[in-house]
């Protein structure tokens, strides 16, 4: 399977089983149209009268032998290797666990999936037993995983700071007895950020993302607190002070667009101009009939976006600035393994998240969904049937998914927004799938431009 396409240029070739990307000229981007394999070593003589109009004939064979190079090489219509790893998908132990330590929040964005804070079950805190009991439940699930991943995850989870800290101790106290090391991430909007929250999130944290919008009347007006008021000048200060004190340590700012803000290129270089170099700033996921969701009909505003963000990145490229656009980050080299290509996030298998209650759930955005309550650790039941389900969700279980260009990118795409706006965690969301593919393709782009300049 390959996949091709033009922008800023240059016509992009991607073979999507090997992951080799290959720039060509027009006549090899438009001979491949006439071609398929298995190839023969001469060029079909369909191929060539289809371009003789336009080409030489001379020419035509010439380029046809470059691509059939390639193809011998095994980096042009390869075949897929990976199909037989999905065959033999299995569950895995847990090595991440998401802590909804609040279900509560003291904002009341008008995009958030979490019901603006509680998850539709009414505003809550999770308590210190059930945070331990969580911890306990990874160390017994992560079988002979060393490296465990907690994320503090809300609402906001500073609202119950105390629990955060105490687990964070909790945990660290267990590792030498269990040759276990944990890793901690935080999710906070930055309101309560003092200075003693800032020092224990930069000792402790391993990875901090600190959600904001962009621009003041872009973050504002959808990132509201209780009382109706903007947020932006409250929580900037504290996190630019956040940031630079963290040094080196990994954070990135995380927003969301929206309909009201298909100029998100504008928001991006908002926060890069306060100071902040990492950043992920992504689509809202909303029901159609919300006035701020994004449809069919923002697709090509969206799409223009990404060429327009593109352009600004090789703008700060070429004066020797950088910044780290989430979505845009491809490694062409080794890339991820290959049960991550085919499975992702590990949504329900390796990764889980627990409520206030003590409700195991197969990621924070199936919380309440009782449908994919996955147990609790009050009575110690666990669902392995459905853990099996989430190991065996993969890209070659997801029909649109197979068939897809992007699949090895994306590895098919959310379970949750899967099942919450297509109907089923197999079935893909194509708006999602659309935005992905275009941010993929500037992403190819802006890889390949960067190898040419360093003469690969």
């Amino acid at each position: 399977m390959i996949h091709k396409f033009f922008n800023n240029g240059m016509y992009i070739v991607l073979d999507v089983n090997s992951g080799g990307v290959h720039v060509v000229d027009e006549l090899a981007y438009k001979l491949l149209d006439h071609i398929s394999p298995p190839l023969a070593k001469d060029c079909p003589e369909q191929a060539i009268t289809a371009l003789s109009g336009e080409f030489s004939q001379q020419d035509i064979r010439e380029v046809y032998s470059e691509l059939y190079e390639l193809y011998e090489q095994k980096i042009l219509f390869s075949e897929d290797d990976y199909e037989k790893y999905a065959l033999t998908a299995v569950a895995s132990p847990i090595k991440a666990l998401c802590l909804l330590v609040a279900l509560d929040c003291n904002l009341r964005c008008e995009y958030c999936f979490a019901g603006k804070g509680d998850y539709g079950k009414g505003r809550t805190l999770m308590d210190i037993q059930t945070a331990k009991r969580a911890i306990d439940f990874l160390i017994e699930k992560s079988a002979n995983r060393r490296m465990l991943e907690v994320d503090f995850f809300g609402g906001e989870p500073l609202m119950n700071f105390d629990v955060v800290k105490q687990t964070v101790e909790y945990a660290r106290s267990l590792e030498e007895k269990y040759d276990k090391r944990f890793r901690f991430t935080v999710t906070t909007n930055g309101l309560l950020l003092d200075d003693e929250k800032i020092d224990f999130i930069n000792r402790e944290m391993y990875n901090v993302v600190l959600s904001a919008d962009g621009r003041k009347c872009v973050n504002d007006r959808m990132r509201k607190r209780v009382d109706g008021t903007g947020s932006y000048d409250s929580f900037m200060p504290k996190f630019k002070k956040l940031a630079a004190l963290r040094g080196d340590k990994e954070y990135y700012v995380r927003g969301t667009y929206t309909k009201y803000n298909l100029d998100f290129t504008e928001d991006i270089m908002s926060l890069y101009n306060e100071g902040f170099d990492q950043i992920s700033v992504e689509p809202v996921i909303a029901a159609p009939s919300e006035p701020y969701a994004l449809t069919e009909q923002e697709l090509p505003a969206v799409f223009a976006e990404y060429d327009k963000l593109a352009d600004k990145l090789r703008g700060l490229r070429a004066e020797g600035k950088h910044l780290n656009f989430f979505h845009f980050m491809l490694d062409l080299d080794q890339g991820p393994c290959a049960i991550k290509r085919l499975r992702g996030c590990g949504c329900g298998n390796e990764y889980a998240a627990v409520s206030p209650d003590g409700s195991i759930y197969p990621c924070h955005q199936f919380a309440g969904v009782e449908e994919y309550k996955m147990g609790s650790l009050n009575d110690g039941s666990f669902n392995t049937d459905m853990k099996l389900q989430f190991a065996r969700a993969h890209v070659y279980s997801k029909p649109e998914c197979s068939r897809c260009w992007a699949k090895f990118y994306c590895s098919g795409g959310c379970n949750a927004n899967n099942y919450l706006y297509a109907g089923d965690i197999l079935n893909a969301y194509k708006l999602s799938c659309d935005i992905e593919k275009k941010r993929l393709e500037c992403a190819l782009t802006l890889k390949a431009e960067r190898l040419i300049e360093q003469g690969v």
